[in-house]
């Protein structure tokens, strides 16, 4: 009599994450959301300076509109922000077209 060995491959079975490092993700997740909705209704505010305001800081009315609109909703739109001050302020460009 002979008796063969069926086995099934699954592939590599990844191990469970502990509570404590799930919760972690999760609470981290929740606050880079959080931190994103904040950062965009402060980015709003900046919609109220005018135009000379917004250019004591190195942005134009273009960059807070293009910032606000080229995010997701829960993306934090304020690093477009920065990425468009630091690349004016590498650029040299001191005067602004509107």
């Amino acid at each position: 009599m002979r008796t063969t060995d069926r086995t099934l491959h699954l592939g590599h079975a990844r191990p469970s994450l502990p509570l404590t490092a799930r919760l972690t993700l999760a609470f981290d997740k929740m606050a880079s959301v959080w931190r994103a909705l904040r950062n965009r209704r402060e980015i709003n505010y900046l919609n109220e300076l005018n135009d000379s305001q917004l250019k004591d800081i190195g942005l134009t009315r273009l960059d807070v509109t293009s910032a606000l609109n080229t995010s997701t909703f829960f993306e934090d739109p304020s690093s477009h922000l920065t990425n468009s001050a630091r690349r004016r302020t590498r650029l040299g460009l001191t005067s602004f077209h509107r």
